[in-house]
């Protein structure tokens, strides 16, 4: 059948005058509902719905009375009926519809009022059983919502409570609800039921324990629009539930390059947020610091000494409350972005005076081992699980003659914690909680050691017996050579090179401890 250009549609303004309401989130559904009936709607409702209008002093049709056929099945079928849908789906400016119904005693119904099931709500509890779950996924609801959206040049949607507002300012004009509002509500209905849908499927990809799921749906409310993307010509918004991991307490609205950054640093901070004091300084997604000490302080100037170029207009996070004295190391230089746990008083006082930074609170950091990675590329996406989890002792393998001390040991296991967080190819020099100098995004993992080395001996940081960590495995023996004659004792890398005896043997005859992880970490 050839669909009809949208100007086909009738788009003259509804006159309500029958409705159904049928809600599990009963917020204001009196309220509504009062309206409805002092605008001389007929009110049809179920159950619980029924009962909230009714102990209102509204009059109210049960279902059952237009259906003649009683609630069945412990509510499981209220809905499901000719006299119902027959209604909501007549189009009735389509004269072949009207004469239809007619016969067949249906009513239109111009209004139609549900929200579902809370299938999320219920879900998110971990004791929940596959069971009571089934139980919370609505059928008649999205049914009824379905339609109404289909045909909604001749009926009206409300899916969620915070609709009815507007809603009712235009049914009170006496002008009836626009064309324009209908296929709003209908958009927003199609994305309600969508979203509904999906929770379902995440659910019981969960329950079969799937690694991946076989159909990736991707349903994210926009939380907002973004002045731009990455450049000024991009269009650009941010999708989902950031409110639940981050608080923006002060300084303009983040931009989409800020939540690049900030996803990197939560990232990062997450394989650190149990650990001691510590600080990671982040410049266009990549740390160029990180440190760990008694003190935050410390750590922050750990950190910094790193590299203390790029971290101008860059972002700090820490891992425990910001105190004052960190505060005041930090704001010696300007600093865009600050993340922590909590801000002390005298902290936040200070900090808030420059009114372009932005503070944020930490409310959580992101659980790894139940993410997945999605990234868009011709045609669709590439899907992975997140690269997390940490090191057990059972997985490092000592592979040099030189076993390495328990500071080497602490300072290798720093930074492979770091470089899991560094662009491919990514080496990391460390030493004492403190990386020294960071190698990131080269096509060569020796460019990338050499400009580690650089940036170290720039900033006056001593090489000697530092730890150097590598994300990916050694092709050939000249990286550990390189590391070797900068000064590192100790090396932390995946294994697994084809010339792995060759590295092994550059290893030894330099007498550094080597450990292979068995575990690689490219970040392209």
């Amino acid at each position: 059948m050839a669909l009809k250009p949208l100007s086909e549609l009738p788009q003259q303004s509804l006159q309500i005058k029958r409705a159904l309401l049928s809600v599990s989130d009963k917020t204001g559904i009196t309220k509504l509902a009062d309206e409805l009936h002092k605008n001389g709607v007929e009110i049809i409702s179920t159950g619980g719905t029924a009962k909230v209008i009714r102990d209102e002093g509204i009059p109210v049709k049960d279902v059952s009375e237009i259906t003649g056929f009683p609630e069945c099945l412990d509510g499981r079928v209220k809905t499901l009926h000719p006299h119902i849908h027959g209604g909501i789906l007549a189009r009735t400016s389509h004269k072949p519809d009207n004469q239809e119904i007619e016969k067949l005693g249906i009513k239109p119904i111009d209004l139609v009022v549900v929200n579902l099931y809370p299938f999320k709500k219920t879900v998110s509890d971990e004791s929940v059983t596959p069971a009571i779950a089934t139980e919370n996924i609505d059928i008649g609801g999205p049914t009824m919502v379905r339609a109404s959206a289909k045909n909604f040049a001749h009926v009206c949607i409300l899916t969620n409570p915070d609709q009815y507002k507007s809603f009712i300012h235009e049914l009170n004009s006496k002008e009836g609800i626009s064309f324009k509002t209908r296929r709003f509500l209908a958009r927003k209905a199609f994305e309600h039921t969508a979203d509904y849908d999906s929770a379902i499927s995440d659910y019981f990809t969960r329950i079969d324990e799937l690694d991946l799921p076989d159909q990736l749906t991707v349903s994210l409310p926009k939380s907002n629009d973004l002045r731009y993307g990455e450049n000024p010509h991009q269009k650009a918004g941010i999708y989902g539930n950031q409110a639940d991991f981050i608080d923006c307490f002060h300084g303009k609205a983040l931009s989409y390059n800020n939540y690049l950054d900030i996803d990197s640093a939560l990232n990062l901070m997450a394989d650190f947020q149990k650990d001691d004091p510590t600080v990671a300084i982040f410049k266009h997604t990549v740390p160029c610091g990180v440190a760990s000490d008694s003190t935050l302080n410390e750590a922050y100037k750990k950190a910094f000494a790193t590299d203390k170029v790029s971290p101008f207009g860059g972002i700090v996070i820490v891992n425990q409350t910001l105190d004052i004295e960190t505060a005041q190391s930090i704001d010696e230089i300007f600093t865009e972005i600050i993340l922590a746990p909590s801000f002390s008083a005298e902290a936040t006082e200070l900090l808030t005076q420059k009114k372009n930074r932005r503070l944020i609170k930490v409310l959580k950091f992101p659980d790894a081992d139940r993410t997945l990675n999605v990234r868009s590329v011709f045609g669709g996406a590439l899907v992975q699980q997140a690269d997390s989890g940490s090191l057990s002792s059972n997985e490092l393998q000592n592979v040099t003659k030189r076993t390495p001390s328990d500071e080497q040991l602490a300072d290798m296991l720093f930074a492979w914690k770091v470089v899991k967080h560094v662009k491919s190819n990514a080496i990391v020099y460390a030493k004492n909680r403190q990386t020294l100098g960071i190698g990131t995004g080269q096509t060569s993992r020796v460019d990338s050691s050499e400009i580690a080395i650089e940036k170290a001996r720039k900033e006056g940081l001593d090489l000697d017996e530092c730890a150097i960590a590598s994300d990916a495995f050694f092709p050939f023996a000249d990286g550990v050579e390189a590391a070797a004659e900068a000064g590192a004792t100790s090396v932390i890398q995946p294994g697994g090179s084809i010339r792995d005896e060759e590295v092994i043997e550059a290893a030894n005859r330099h007498n550094l401890a080597m450990i292979f992880t068995g575990k690689r970490h490219f970040k392209h």
